[in-house]
């Protein structure tokens, strides 16, 4: 049956990828505001196909500039966040290189950090900065790696500190930092618990096809996807405090999923169109 539902999934998911591809490529090219929407539609339907029901709590902030924070436990993470709102990520330059997933990473307008090269750190916050001032919505996974799905990791703060530069020389502009949790708790309803978990995230040296494939096998998913509140980011902040800070709302509110304890009802996500009007505002 995992087979079936396997070779069902690739067989609608590859057209519609394929036609999608070349429409992202122009849309970037030209700059068009469909380069922000069309991921949106595209993770959306992903999700869809995968089975994965995604419950919400808390909202993104309506602030700009806007740097998300989240913990990493699986690729997994990359469509189910991506289904939420218009946003794009920083990541390690690594993924640019792999085939499939770099050329979608490329074309949703990833920010690629070489980390075995201080010397560029400077460069990437600076584009990263850029693109915060620009209105984009940036995700950063501070953890450096993804995780087994039961933990958050410690927060590196280099990348952090990009938000330093998207704030002007007046010092008038206010970066938001945003925390963002991301848990799998169930697998076709049921609770997956620490031992199952790992199922689904992908980490250490696992391989990315046996994984890939083990997924599309294993059938309907539920996520918890919770928001927690911004913080402030001036000219007078502290980007290790602020990790800090960011990293322990991130580790309880992921506890809190995993234990099962969030609200029962979900918050309603935005609607996409309400990120790209103010952003193109």
């Amino acid at each position: 049956m995992g087979t079936l539902r396997a070779v069902f999934i690739l067989s609608v998911l590859t057209p519609v990828t394929l036609l999608a591809i070349p429409m992202q490529w122009l849309a970037v090219r030209t700059g068009s505001l469909l380069a922000r929407r069309i991921p949106v539609a595209w993770h959306r339907f992903v999700r869809l196909l995968l089975g994965i029901n995604v419950r919400i709590h808390g909202r993104p902030a309506d602030e700009r500039p806007l740097l998300i924070t989240a913990n990493h436990a699986s690729w997994l993470d990359i469509t189910v966040l991506s289904g939420l709102m218009p946003i794009s990520f920083i990541a390690k330059a690594e993924v640019a290189g792999w085939p499939v997933f770099g050329l979608f990473a490329k074309l949703q307008r990833t920010v690629f950090v070489d980390r075995t090269r201080r010397s560029q750190t400077g460069v990437v916050a600076t584009e990263i900065a850029g693109r915060l001032k620009d209105g984009d919505a940036m995700v950063l996974f501070p953890e450096g790696t993804s995780n087994n799905g039961n933990e958050v990791l410690p927060f590196r703060t280099a990348l952090i500190g990009a938000a330093r530069h998207a704030i002007d020389e007046e010092g008038d502009t206010r970066v938001w930092i945003q925390p963002l949790s991301i848990a799998y708790t169930r697998l076709h309803g049921v609770p997956l618990g620490r031992r199952y978990r790992p199922l689904v995230a992908w980490y250490g040296g696992m391989d990315m096809a046996p994984h890939f494939l083990a997924v599309l096998k294993a059938g309907p998913l539920d996520v918890e996807i919770t928001w927690g509140e911004p913080i402030g980011y001036d000219v007078g902040s502290d980007r290790k405090a602020i990790a800090r800070t960011a990293e322990k709302a991130v580790r309880e509110m992921t506890a809190t999923a995993l234990a099962g304890r969030q609200d029962d009802a979900p918050v309603k996500a935005p609607s996409q169109d309400a990120p790209m009007m103010k952003e193109a505002s």
